[in-house]
């Protein structure tokens, strides 16, 4: 006779009964084809109602557990492998998170972090917006998402890029996705994996794990104070050359015309040739108009251009897209059509809207301007503690950060690490170097999209007395 403690459960019976047979099954006390009590004799010796008994035993007949025979009773079924499967101790689960993934604490001062300062995103027009796309939009709203993302954003984004980049394109071309790493990923099955990509060095390192996650080789290709070197490209016998022209990161260089017009002649030396423009921040560009993108003076469809809001409005907000030039945009409807949109329904038709009634384009011209005094404002700071001598700032005309270079014999590494036992997380241009190690340069990226002008005091103090 089954006999089970059921007196101080804290969930229904029928589940603490159900756990207690199905442990017993498992750990082979109850043996295959072994009868089980009755409902009414089970109830009667547990002291529960038969309803309990019966909910329990259900359970496990549509588990596969046990097994009835009309006028008979219930048996135990035979579970094949069950021996080989049987531990004496279940370990807990261990998940090892890489240090990185866990975020700095709260005592650090991160010169590194992009991210936005909360009031800085405009909560309440956002807000306003999604509940008009509630009341108006049920209908749309309930409807599966094309694979390329709800036609009136891809519209929105067309007529946006029109109107502040100068570019013609078809909402067609347009591909949106979860995050640009998304939809890097998408690229690799468009294009290939048997391709060559060439990133730069120094670069954005993610860049090189999401090629070989995806089993494409990648190379890093030296830049020279042009942008990506071709002698360097051509020697590598890439066919993918992925680039950020406008605002490089971390150097700041923004790619020259001529240099732009060689990497287009390059491009098209071979029909499987093609350049990812990523246009990531281009919005920032403090001083004079926006440059035009690569894919403007691409008149052989080589450009794949690709931008994100996550820089524009926040990082939190994982919209992005691609253009994709009509050969490619064709190929993909063909052959990556039976992918569904990563980007929710909701969050489409809300952007859409934030787009098309000019809430983006004040916003971004709201923090230009924003981000100009602070950008002012930070470097007025840094010169109270620094002489020209000691730190020399390296400026460019777009983008949120700039590079600090410091006139030390200290190695950088020293410095890095001395700075980070003082609560100072600061990242060097050689952290991006993707070649092995490379000679001292002493050159310091400082992001100041959300930084803490009290607390850049203090930093800038603790990185005075470290030099």
């Amino acid at each position: 006779m089954l006999s089970y403690n059921l007196s101080e459960t804290k969930e229904p019976l029928y589940k603490s009964l159900y756990s207690h047979i199905l442990n017993d099954i498992q750990c082979g006390k109850l043996k295959a084809h072994e009868k089980l009590p009755s409902k009414r004799t089970l109830a009667q010796n547990l002291g529960i109602s038969t309803i309990s008994i019966e909910n329990a035993y259900d359970q496990l007949i549509s588990e596969g557990y046990i097994y009835t025979i009309p006028k008979k009773g219930y048996f135990v079924s035979e579970l094949e492998s069950l021996e080989q499967l049987k531990v004496k101790i279940i370990p807990k689960p261990k998940v090892i998170i890489k240090a990185q993934e866990k975020g700095l604490s709260k005592n650090v001062f991160d010169f590194s972090s992009n991210r936005i300062e909360n009031e800085n995103f405009p909560f309440s027009i956002w807000a306003k917006l999604l509940r008009e796309t509630i009341s108006h939009k049920e209908k749309e709203l309930m409807e599966v998402s094309p694979c390329a993302g709800v036609r009136e954003l891809r519209e929105a984004i067309a007529n946006h890029l029109e109107s502040f980049r100068g570019m013609s394109v078809n909402p067609d071309q347009i591909i949106v996705g979860a995050g640009t790493e998304y939809l890097y990923g998408l690229l690799i099955k468009l294009l290939g994996n048997d391709k060559i990509y060439c990133i730069e060095n120094p670069g954005y390192k993610k860049l090189s794990q999401i090629y070989e996650s995806n089993n494409a080789p990648c190379i890093p290709v030296d830049m020279d104070d042009k942008g990506l070197s071709i002698e360097e490209l051509r020697k590598s016998g890439g066919q993918i050359a992925h680039i950020s022209p406008t605002h490089h990161f971390p150097t700041g260089i923004c790619m020259m015309a001529s240099r732009r017009y060689e990497m287009l002649a390059w491009a098209n030396e071979a029909e499987d040739k093609y350049i990812i423009e990523d246009d990531y921040d281009s919005e920032f560009r403090l001083k004079g108009k926006p440059i035009p993108p690569l894919f403007s003076l691409d008149v052989f469809g080589k450009v794949i251009y690709m931008n994100t809001f996550s820089k524009s409005l926040s990082s939190t907000i994982r919209i992005s897209y691609m253009i994709l030039p009509e050969k490619l945009a064709n190929l993909f409807y063909k052959k990556l059509s039976f992918y569904s949109c990563t980007v929710s329904t909701f969050e489409q038709y809300t952007l859409s809207s934030f787009i098309s009634k000019g809430y983006f384009e004040k916003h971004i011209n709201r923090m230009r301007l924003h981000y100009g005094r602070k950008r002012a404002r930070v470097i007025e700071v840094i010169k109270q503690f620094f002489t020209e001598e000691e730190c020399r700032i390296i400026e460019n005309d777009s983008g949120l950060h700039f590079i600090l270079k410091f006139n030390t014999k200290k190695s950088d590494q020293e410095l890095k690490e001395r700075l980070s036992a003082m609560g100072i997380h600061i990242s060097l241009i050689t952290d991006f170097e993707m070649k092995g190690t490379s000679l001292d340069k002493h050159e310091f990226i400082l992001n100041y999209s959300n930084i803490d002008i009290e607390g850049l005091k203090l930093a800038l103090k603790k990185i005075k007395a470290v030099l």
